[in-house]
């Protein structure tokens, strides 16, 4: 991963009118990183992608790509990235491979050897025309030519509208694979055990402006973690301040059921206490994406 800005945004703005679709929105992806970018409905997501596309002019504040302005450059900046929508609209009368191959004509050049695979593993028939297609099927042709091409952006939102769960696995191991050599991506997703999969960083983003970024992690060590234990003999924690949401029930052997959140940091004090009092079952689980997707938007008001 390089510490190059792909994806450099700050301070944009967006008005429709009296409506402001971005208000002060700050955005960074760098070489080889897989980021998600989070928010419901009308949160700017899409105002966003269609800006870094050179399809919308911004009112104010920056965005480039690869340094370069998308409203300016646009046609030189397609050959270097992929993008997949989430309603995708194709040719109707030309069959799935004559789409991909006419994407590939018009954007990033295609790997041959890569289409046929990718054409393979998501279990595509490209002789078929796009008219017949199902919904979830027109949406793997547009995967296909995303991949498949030499890209060294993949804008992706909403990627896997209509697809099952078993291809929803194969497009997961595809974008793994393409980061892996190199390639930056702009996830942009409802489907957060998706984006929990795939990113390392996620920027979440409400009316236009961010109210929470940086990396998985970090956000999880922010966020409390839950623990569940049955031990043999009872165990008191009430005193401990750092735990919290705690209840306890005695078992029918005289031991406890036991359940809390506490801070991460504060673990380490906390557990001694249960495991020397004798576990039966012991379990430990951080929050969550959906978990903090919600937390930034409470605490965002």
């Amino acid at each position: 991963m390089s510490d190059q800005p792909i994806i450099e945004v700050a301070g944009l703005v967006k008005r429709f009118g009296s409506v402001t679709a971005l208000d002060g929105l700050d955005l960074t992806v760098t070489g080889g990183e897989v980021l998600g970018f989070l928010g419901p409905n009308g949160a700017g997501k899409s105002t966003t992608i269609r800006i870094l596309l050179g399809l919308m002019r911004r009112s104010a504040g920056r965005a480039k790509l690869f340094g370069r302005d998308p409203w300016r450059h646009a046609v030189a900046l397609h050959r270097r990235l992929s993008y997949v929508p989430g309603d995708v609209a194709l040719w109707p009368q030309l069959t799935g491979g004559q789409c991909i191959d006419l994407l590939g004509s018009s954007g990033a050049p295609l790997d041959e050897k890569r289409r046929d695979d990718l054409v393979q593993r998501f279990d595509l028939d490209p002789s078929k025309r796009i008219r017949d297609l199902s919904k979830g099927n027109r949406q793997k042709v547009a995967l296909v030519a995303a991949l498949a091409a030499e890209a060294d952006l993949l804008v992706l939102d909403e990627p896997t509208s209509g697809l099952d769960p078993l291809m929803e696995e194969v497009f997961r191991q595809c974008v793994r694979e393409r980061a892996d050599a190199g390639a930056s991506v702009l996830l942009s997703s409802h489907i957060l055990s998706e984006v929990d999969a795939l990113c390392e960083n996620v920027t979440i983003i409400r009316h236009g402006r961010v109210v929470q970024s940086g990396s998985v992690a970090e956000l999880r060590r922010l966020s409390r973690t839950t623990v569940h234990a049955v031990t043999r003999a009872p165990v008191a924690l009430s005193s401990d301040a750092a735990v919290a949401d705690l209840a306890i029930s005695p078992t029918i052997d005289g031991g406890t059921d036991l359940s809390f959140s506490i801070d991460p940091a504060a673990l380490d004090r906390v557990l001694p206490a249960i495991l020397a009092a004798g576990t039966s079952a012991l379990t430990v689980r951080p929050p969550s994406l959906d978990e903090l997707f919600l937390d930034a938007y409470e605490s965002a008001g």
